[in-house]
C-alpha cells in the first residue's frame, strides 16, 4: 500500500516527446490488491449485460410493451458500446487511466440507480444509454492498467484472476437473474450495482497507483464519427437482422453504411498523426492472430449461452432460476480452471493451453450435438461442464498473448480495439447462430412433420387441444434438432481454432513495461534512442512512432522487471 501511495507523487502530465521516459518497467510490488478492484468493476460490468435478458418478459409485462420494443434494452446498451469504447484509449491517454475508470464506476453506478427508478420504457432505456457510458469504458481500461501494473512474468496468473469478470459473469448471469426475477423484483438486477460500485469507488481511490496524462494530444473527431457510426450501424443490423429480415432494405442499407463508415474510419486513421484507434497494432502477428481466436471463442459463449437457457426453458418447461442454477456449476468450473491456465502460461507460453483448450472445447461443443428435449440434465450439465472447463484453459493464455507483445505507449489503444472485436464477435456470433438456427428449425419441422402427419391425422385423438399439443411437441423436437446443428457447426469451427494457435509463441511473451506514476527511469536500453528524435520530428509524428523500436526480448523484460521491483 505503501508503495502504491508514494507512486501518486510525481508530474501528472507527460508529453508525448517524454512517452519513452515512462515506458520502464515500474510496477508496485504489490500488484494483487489492484488488480482485485480492477475484477470487481469488471464483473459487474460484463455482468449486467446478460442478467438484464432474464428480466426482459417481466419488464415486458410491467411496462405494457411489446416484445420488439422491450427488446430496446439490451440493445441499446449495445449499441451504446459500439460508441463509447473507441473513445477509451484517447481518454486514458489524455486523462490517465485511473481516473477514467473512477468515472466509469460513477456513471455506470448511477446509470444503474436510475434504472431501477425507471417509470417507462423510454424512460429505461434512456438510462440504459448513461449506464453504457460507464459500462464501455470499464473492461477496455481496466485490461489497459492490468499490463501497466503486472509484472511481465505474472501476466497469465494476473490475466487468470481478470478473466473471472470476462467468462464467469455471463455464465452466472442468468443464475443470479432468475432468482431476483422470480423471489424478488426485477428492478433489483439494476440497484445491486449501486452498493457494488460505491465500494468499487472507493477502493479504487484507495488503491489504484496513478496514470499518467498525455498532453498535447488531438481528439480525432473524425475517425470518432466514422467508427461509431459504422459500429452502430454493423451492431444494429446484427441485432436486429433476425426480426427484420436479414435481406430487408432496412439491415442491408445498415451493413452498407457500416462497412462504408470503417472503410472510411479506416483511411483516417492511416493519415492522421493523433488517430483514435491506432491500427498499426495489427502488425503485431500475436495480437491479431488471438484477436481471431478470441473472436470464435466469444462469439461461441454468447451465443450459445443465450439459447441453452431458451431451450432449458421452452423444451423442458423449467423456470428462469431453474435453468440458471443448471449452468452454475459449468460455470464454477470456469472460474476454478482459469487462474490454472494462467500459471501455465508463465511457464510454458499460450500454444499449447490455447491448442488443448479449444480442442476440449469444440469436443464438449461436440458432445451437445445430441441435445434433445428428452436429455437428462445430469448428462447435459455434464457436456457443459466438458466444455467450460476447455474455455477456461483456453481463453485466458490466448487474451494474456495478444496483449503481451505490445509495446506500452500501445497498450491503451490495442486495448480499445481489443474489446472492441470482443463486443462485434458477441454481437456477430449471435447473430449468425440465430440465422442458422432459424434455418435448420425450419428443415427440421418441415421433415419430422411430414413424417408424422399421416400418423396424426389417423388419429382420433389428435383433436383440437390434441392437434396443438402434437404440434408443439414437434416444434420442441426442431428446436433441439436445430440446436444440435448449431452446436455440431461450432465444434468444427472450434476444431479449426485449435490448430491456428498452434502458431501461437511456444513461450511467455513478456511486455513492455508500465506507465506508472513516479515510478524509476527504465533501465537504460543500448539500442533505445533518445527522445529528441521525437520531439523534432515534423508534424506528421506517424513515421516516427513506427521507428519505435519494438519490446524487449523476454528475458531482457524480465530481468528489467526483476531490477526495478516489479
Amino acid at each position: 500500500m505503501e508503495g502504491l501511495r508514494d507512486r501518486k507523487e510525481g508530474p501528472s502530465d507527460v508529453s508525448r516527446g517524454d512517452r519513452a521516459r515512462v515506458e520502464g518497467d515500474v510496477t508496485p510490488g504489490n500488484w494483487a490488491l489492484p488488480l482485485t478492484v480492477l475484477v470487481v468493476g469488471m464483473f459487474m460490468s460484463i455482468l449486467d449485460t446478460d442478467i438484464v435478458n432474464v428480466a426482459v418478459p417481466t419488464m415486458q409485462r410491467d411496462f405494457g410493451a411489446t416484445t420488439d420494443q422491450v427488446q430496446w434494452v439490451a440493445t441499446i446498451y449495445t449499441l451504446m458500446l459500439g460508441i463509447v469504447v473507441p473513445a477509451s484509449g484517447w481518454l486514458g491517454d489524455r486523462y490517465g487511466l485511473d481516473r477514467i475508470y473512477n468515472v466509469a464506476l460513477v456513471a455506470f453506478a448511477a446509470g444503474s440507480a436510475l434504472c431501477g427508478v425507471a417509470w417507462s420504457l423510454n424512460s429505461l432505456l434512456f438510462f440504459r444509454v448513461v449506464q453504457a457510458i460507464g459500462g464501455g469504458l470499464m473492461p477496455a481500461v481496466s485490461m489497459a492498467m492490468l499490463y501497466k501494473i503486472v509484472p511481465p512474468q505474472k501476466l497469465g496468473v494476473a490475466m487468470g484472476l481478470f478473466g473471472l469478470g470476462v467468462l464467469f459473469a455471463p455464465t452466472v448471469g442468468p443464475t443470479i437473474g432468475g432468482y431476483l426475477v422470480e423471489y424478488v423484483n426485477w428492478r433489483l438486477i439494476f440497484y445491486i450495482n449501486v452498493p457494488i460500485g460505491a465500494l468499487g469507488l472507493v477502493a479504487a481511490l484507495m488503491v489504484l497507483p496513478r496514470f499518467p496524462r498525455i498532453a498535447g494530444q488531438r481528439f480525432d473527431l473524425g475517425g470518432f464519427l466514422t467508427v461509431s457510426t459504422g459500429l452502430f450501424a454493423l451492431l444494429l443490423a446484427l441485432s436486429k437482422g433476425a426480426d427484420w429480415g436479414w435481406t430487408s432494405y432496412r439491415i442491408l442499407g445498415l451493413v452498407v453504411i457500416g462497412v462504408l463508415s470503417l472503410a472510411v474510419f479506416a483511411i483516417i486513421e492511416l493519415s492522421v498523426a493523433d488517430p483514435l484507434l491506432d491500427l498499426h497494432v495489427f502488425r503485431y502477428w500475436n495480437f491479431t492472430l488471438s484477436l481471431i481466436l478470441i473472436s470464435v471463442l466469444f462469439a461461441g459463449l454468447f451465443g450459445l449461452y443465450f439459447y441453452i437457457p431458451l431451450f432449458l426453458q421452452e423444451g423442458e418447461g423449467l423456470g428462469a432460476l431453474q435453468a440458471g442454477l443448471l449452468l452454475l456449476l459449468p460455470a464454477l468450473l470456469t472460474g476454478l480452471t482459469m487462474p490454472i491456465s494462467g500459471r501455465i502460461y508463465d511457464r510454458i507460453g499460450a500454444r499449447w493451453p490455447a491448442a488443448v483448450g479449444c480442442l476440449v472445447v469444440a469436443y464438449g461443443t461436440y458432445l451437445m450435438r445430441n441435445v434433445t428435449p428428452d436429455t437428462p440434465r445430469g448428462v447435459l450439465v455434464l457436456w457443459m461442464c466438458v466444455r467450460n472447463i476447455g474455455m477456461g484453459i483456453a481463453f485466458m493464455p490466448i487474451m494474456t498473448s495478444s496483449m503481451a507483445g505490445i509495446p506500452t505507449a500501445e497498450v491503451n489503444r490495442a486495448s480499445a480495439v481489443n474489446n472492441i472485436v470482443q463486443r462485434i464477435a458477441s454481437a456477430f456470433g449471435l447473430a449468425v447462430m440465430t440465422s442458422v438456427l432459424t434455418t435448420q428449425m425450419a428443415q427440421q419441422f418441415s421433415s419430422r412433420a411430414s413424417l408424422s402427419v399421416a400418423g396424426a391425422a389417423a388419429d382420433p385423438h389428435l383433436s383440437g387441444g390434441g392437434m396443438l399439443a402434437w404440434r408443439g411437441a414437434v416444434q420442441t423436437a426442431a428446436f433441439g434438432g436445430g440446436l444440435g446443428d448449431l452446436f455440431l457447426l461450432t465444434a468444427g469451427v472450434t476444431a479449426l481454432c485449435a490448430v491456428m494457435a498452434l502458431m501461437l509463441p511456444a513461450k511467455p511473451v513478456a511486455g513492455a513495461g508500465t506507465m506508472v506514476e513516479g515510478g524509476p527511469m527504465p533501465a537504460p536500453q543500448a539500442a533505445e534512442p533518445e527522445p529528441e528524435p521525437v520531439a523534432a520530428a515534423p508534424p506528421r509524428r506517424r513515421s516516427a512512432r513506427r521507428r519505435t523500436p519494438p519490446a524487449p526480448p523476454v528475458a531482457a523484460a524480465v530481468a528489467t522487471s526483476e531490477t526495478s521491483g516489479s
